[in-house]
């Protein structure tokens, strides 16, 4: 049996046990064979792993395995123009399990961007079934004052397919089975800061099927502080992204991605405008990333949302009952005094006229 390797190697990271392994060896049967943040870590290791651990080619093959989409032309030259290439846009699109909530922001000192890269990746069981890229020009006055809502419909890149089975329309068993093997990810680029964020949380955080259709609705939610100034509604706001599975080929066959839709709501259920938007998306880039604690999913955080949502409605729901009481109220009372002035006078009124 092989004896251990000094301790003093150990100490130093192992750089005496492992240099003694050529560079081909450990890029080929070790490095190539971890994810991101496996090599990540190990590229903390030691100063020589680090060497060998933040290639280009290793972190772009590694990129373009978890997100198909980023083989579109476009989000190449992009990716291209970030500090470190694919290992930023890595460290800036992996959804890391703890965040850090953003600072606010004065309003008046933020320049919003101007053109943002949509790059969409479905998966089911972890193999890709729908990748889209989608451009969109942020700058013009139709987008800033309109709700912010982006609708994809179809696939550019056409991933391996692993075909959704079809389930009974009662069946909850086959929803919760969608909840925990359908996965999405939507990374917004911002092509001229060369930032970007993946604002999906990765596990769905509810299921269901449209009353109408039948159409199944799988929902994924990241919860986000709002922005001073915006009233008690937008403390917290949220964006759902929103993944429809339609029937194909009738029931016991198939499912397929219809539409993938994310829209960024408030307390209210109100849309926020484009603009506001813009606002929370350069927020959300800028924020750094914590690994201190386990901290809340993103599901008990959007459930949390979801609660307080409902609570405000009750409120205000109660808040227009009272209102509408005051009404019905300040409307008898004008009626009452009306009467009260007019029917002492009315007789001498009437006799005048006839």
């Amino acid at each position: 049996m092989a004896s251990p390797p000094p301790s003093s190697s150990i100490a130093k990271g192992g750089d005496g046990v492992i240099t003694t392994l050529h560079p081909d060896i450990i890029r080929a049967l070790i490095l190539t064979r971890l994810d991101g943040p496996d090599l990540a870590s190990t590229a903390c290791v030691s100063s020589y792993l680090r060497s060998l651990s933040t290639e280009e080619n290793l972190w772009r093959d590694i990129c373009c395995s978890t997100w198909p989409s980023l083989d579109h032309p476009r989000l190449k030259q992009v990716i291209s123009t970030f500090p470190y290439g694919h290992r930023s846009f890595f460290s800036e699109s992996f959804p890391f399990p703890n965040p850090q909530p953003p600072k606010p922001n004065v309003r008046g000192s933020l320049a919003l961007a101007t053109e943002l890269i949509s790059a969409v990746d479905i998966y089911y069981h972890g193999n890709p079934i729908y990748s889209k890229v989608v451009e969109m020009e942020t700058s013009s006055s139709w987008f800033l004052s309109t709700p912010f809502r982006l609708n994809l419909l179809g696939v550019d890149n056409p991933a391996p397919r692993s075909p959704i089975k079809y389930g009974s329309s009662n069946d909850d068993t086959w929803l919760k089975h969608l909840e925990e093997n359908l996965s999405s990810s939507w990374i917004i680029v911002d092509p001229t800061r060369e930032k970007a964020v993946n604002m999906s949380s990765k596990r769905a955080v509810s299921v269901e099927r449209h009353w109408l259709t039948g159409d199944v609705q799988v929902r994924y939610g990241r919860v986000m502080e709002g922005d001073e100034g915006w009233g008690s509604s937008r403390e917290l706001v949220a964006c759902g992204v929103v993944v429809t599975c339609g029937e194909k080929g009738g029931e016991g066959e198939k499912m397929h991605v219809r539409e993938v839709s994310m829209r960024m709501e408030d307390m209210d259920g109100k849309g926020l405008s484009g603009e506001e938007s813009l606002v929370i998306l350069e927020r959300v880039m800028g924020s750094g990333r914590s690994w201190k604690g386990k901290g809340k999913g993103e599901k008990e955080k959007y459930e949390e949302f979801m609660a307080k949502k409902r609570e405000r409605k009750e409120r205000n729901s109660k808040k227009d009952r009272v209102w509408d009481l005051i009404c019905i109220f300040s409307i008898f009372a004008a009626c009452g005094a009306f009467w009260w002035f007019i029917l002492p006078i009315l007789p001498s009124l009437v006799m005048k006229f006839v």
